[in-house]
């Protein structure tokens, strides 16, 4: 027999579907990424310095340097600083991992920070680590593959 007494208040929430951020946001930002590249000279050194730093990679080692960077990211900088020190202090320090040797890196190491903070939120809203790090996966290995692929002049 069916009860008809009220259910309790509050309802339990439904977990949250970690897989909805995965599909557009590492996408966002790879065509926000190409779309600095053709619009900004600071994109346009950034990509030219990684070019010449890293370059050549081979595929396996592409993929490889954008697992490892992720994964030890995440679990350093959400998995553990982000618990002790809150969000906006260990999106601060995952940005100055990502400051240039020169003053023209900066728009990268503010986008590193506005990344950090949505990586960061990204794990509170779930309370796991896989959402982000897939994310951020998926953004190094496309941005990576691109520095690979595409020469600038």
């Amino acid at each position: 027999m069916v009860s008809l007494a009220p259910l309790p208040l509050p309802l339990p929430l439904p977990p949250p579907r970690v897989t909805e951020p995965l599909v557009w946001l590492p996408k966002y930002f790879a065509i926000a990424s190409r779309m600095a590249l053709y619009r900004f000279e600071w994109a346009r050194w950034l990509h030219r310095d990684l070019r010449h730093l890293l370059f050549p990679l081979t595929d396996v080692e592409i993929v490889v340097l954008a697992v490892a960077s992720s994964v030890g990211e995440e679990m350093f900088f959400r998995g553990a600083m982000l618990p002790a020190i809150g969000l906006v202090g260990s999106s601060a320090i995952f940005a100055l991992l990502h400051i240039g040797p020169k003053a023209r890196h900066l728009p990268w190491t503010a986008s590193s920070f506005a990344v950090g903070l949505l990586f960061g939120a990204m794990f509170q809203w779930t309370g796991d680590l896989t959402g982000p790090v897939v994310a951020h996966f998926l953004v190094n290995f496309l941005n990576l593959r691109h520095v690979a692929q595409v020469e600038l002049r």
